[in-house]
């Protein structure tokens, strides 16, 4: 007979404690395993269905634009505004939003992030899904070709339309369309009736094209680990903003005055946010300095755009004595650099918008580099006509590099 001792009681007690546990969990074997609580969004805010189209619907936006793309569509379209979190240009956490446009179907879809082009109205804003504006247009096109589309409004329109839009901005444009494709991204985690693929597409023309080669930089250098990003389209943007700025500065130019106040935006928006905060007179000459301190880029300039600059102000700019606008531009500059992915340039050689040479530096300087970037020049093109040819090139490259 075993001797009863503490040894053998702490024993008999550790295997009653074992088999006590054991029957415990056998119990339980049909009850469900523990589930994590859903992650929180970081970026996502709300999403709220905006409308729908059918593939008929979708056909007849796309036959007012050109019969020849009504053949393109292929399916029904879902399209919900949403909003997010980002930054301001002065590190301000904000509330911004855009469109994101789902099609109708089974398949694994790829996503495009689309760049808008400049606008002037919140009313054109993609998360207000305006008949005939971009995302209403082209987006709901190309969304209906079988892609899912995220829109984003930038700041200064949508749910930020109170804050000044930070125009031809390098920064803030990336960040803003980057945090719409996290927000996008979590979004479609949370819902079923689309299925995305994993690749992005990222494409723009005009600010959009300038905006897009600022998000492509940005996601290759700072969120390449996020987003498996796959080819590059941008159109007639104005991506040496240095040389741009000693262009209209010296140059006669056109003398149209839609054109003229989107330099003097730029302008503008450079002096605003690196606080150079000068008054319009160190800029302009009378009586122009006088209208822009009042009403800002709503001022006519029917002339061109260089003999309304003070003589001083060119001088230094040219000398490179005024170091704090000098910098403002340079820091906007978006051609030297290597990117990663296949990318396209498109540029009309008659655009006296943004002119030909800002795509031509890119490319040069890209190609130099190393990068894998064409340039397709639209022969006579300006800024409007050539908008056609980038829209079914790109269209294509985005197929070839599935």
């Amino acid at each position: 007979m075993q001797k009863f001792t503490l040894a053998v009681f702490q024993k008999r007690y550790t295997i009653l404690f074992v088999w006590s546990l054991l029957l415990l969990y056998s119990c339980k074997d049909d009850q469900p395993n523990p589930v994590d609580p859903p992650q929180e969004n970081q970026y996502l805010e709300e999403s709220n269905v905006i409308t729908e189209l059918t593939k008929e619907q979708v056909a007849e936006k796309a036959g007012a634009l050109s019969p020849l793309l009504i053949g393109y569509v292929k399916n029904g379209i879902k399209v919900y505004k949403i909003t997010y979190k980002t930054k301001n240009t002065d590190g301000a956490e904000i509330t911004a939003s855009g469109a994101l446009i789902l099609p109708a179907t089974t398949d694994a879809v790829s996503m495009i992030s689309v760049q808008h082009g400049t606008i002037r109205d919140d009313s054109s804003a993609p998360s207000n899904f305006k008949d005939g504006a971009e995302a209403a247009s082209f987006g709901a096109l190309f969304g209906s070709m079988g892609y899912i589309i995220a829109y984003p409004d930038y700041i200064g329109y949508g749910a930020s339309k109170d804050l000044p839009h930070p125009y031809e901005h390098r920064a803030s444009l990336a960040s803003a369309s980057l945090d719409m494709l996290r927000a996008a991204k979590e979004f479609l985690k949370g819902q079923t009736a689309v299925k995305w693929d994993e690749k992005l597409y990222v494409a723009g023309y005009s600010e959009g094209g300038y905006a897009t080669m600022s998000l492509q930089k940005m996601i290759e250098e700072e969120a390449s680990s996020e987003f498996n990003l796959r080819a590059s389209s941008c159109g007639a943007g104005a991506y040496d903003k240095t040389a741009f700025m000693k262009y209209v500065i010296n140059t006669k130019t056109h003398g149209v005055a839609s054109y003229n106040a989107l330099y003097l935006w730029v302008l503008l928006t450079y002096d605003r946010i690196y606080k150079l905060n000068r008054p319009a007179s160190y800029y302009f000459k009378e009586p122009f300095a006088k209208s822009i301190a009042d009403v800002g880029i709503s001022t006519p300039i029917n002339q061109s755009f260089d003999s309304i600059l003070n003589d001083s102000f060119k001088k230094d700019l040219n000398d490179g004595k005024d170091e704090g606008f000098v910098a403002a531009i340079a820091d906007n500059d978006v051609y030297n650099w290597k990117p990663k992915v296949p990318t396209q340039l498109y540029h009309g050689d008659a655009d006296k918008l943004v002119f030909y040479f800002n795509s031509e530096k890119a490319y040069t300087t890209m190609k130099a580099l190393g990068a894998n970037v064409q340039l397709i020049t639209v022969p006579g093109g300006d800024h409007s006509s050539s908008l056609s040819v980038f829209l079914l090139g790109t269209r294509q490259f985005f197929i070839d590099t599935k």
